[in-house]
């Protein structure tokens, strides 16, 4: 996919894929760095250099740029393993939280919780619209092997209420995800998407890399700051 469609995509349809992100090469590397997995998935990712070293390299820079208004600036990582051992199914949602440094009560931020010791906060649904996710995956993955399933254009309706996420799940066609080793899923965090249970034995190794620019109001900050 040139360039210029995987722009389309992102902007129309919420989410693109780009293939040969990271050589298998890389990709080896980063399954002996980030070792198993226990449970879902391992959080707070980019407080391991190799992991911030590569979050803001130039590449992964140039890859993001296009689609934030400022510089990019990685603020939460999250690693994903699913395997017959740890597998699991996730249902339809969007990524509303973020993560943040202090508690500062701010005007359409909250509900505010704790994630493995992280500080988060639901923000301002602009927040989020200037966000991009990039899942780099770390092995070939498809429909046997848990790919994510979206709803193209689901990003443009802003926060969901329940009720129209049900409804809009119900009416809408789903789209299956299936990215090759080394390849990026480029997502709008509103992005609705949902997972099943893997029926393979093979692993699904997700590095999952959140993308902000610009700073928080009120005197926020980013944990990642």
């Amino acid at each position: 996919m040139v360039a210029s469609d995987v722009h389309w995509c992102v902007k129309n349809d919420g989410f693109a894929l780009v293939e040969n992100v990271l050589p298998r090469e890389e990709c080896e590397r980063l399954v002996a760095l980030l070792g198993p997995v226990d449970g879902a998935g391992r959080r707070n990712l980019l407080q391991k250099p190799e992991i911030e070293a590569l979050v803001a390299s130039a590449g992964m820079l140039e890859l993001v740029q296009p689609y934030l208004e400022k510089k990019p600036r990685a603020v939460r990582g999250i690693y994903f393993d699913k395997t017959p051992q740890a597998n699991w199914s996730v249902t339809w949602h969007q990524d509303l939280l973020v993560p943040v440094r202090e508690k500062i009560q701010t005007d359409g931020f909250g509900p505010w919780s704790t994630k493995a010791g992280i500080l988060h906060v639901q923000p301002r649904a602009h927040v989020l619209e200037r966000m991009l996710t990039v899942r780099l995956h770390l092995d070939d993955t498809d429909e046997t092997n848990g790919a994510l399933r979206v709803l193209a254009g689901s990003h443009k309706r802003g926060v969901l209420a329940s009720e129209a996420m049900d409804e809009l799940c119900a009416r809408e066609k789903a789209v299956s995800c299936c990215v090759p080793v080394g390849g990026a899923l480029l997502m709008r965090p509103l992005l609705l998407h949902s997972s099943h249970k893997s029926s393979s034995d093979r692993h699904r190794r997700v590095l999952h890399i959140e993308y902000a620019s610009g700073d928080l109001p009120n005197g926020l900050k980013w944990n990642s700051h």
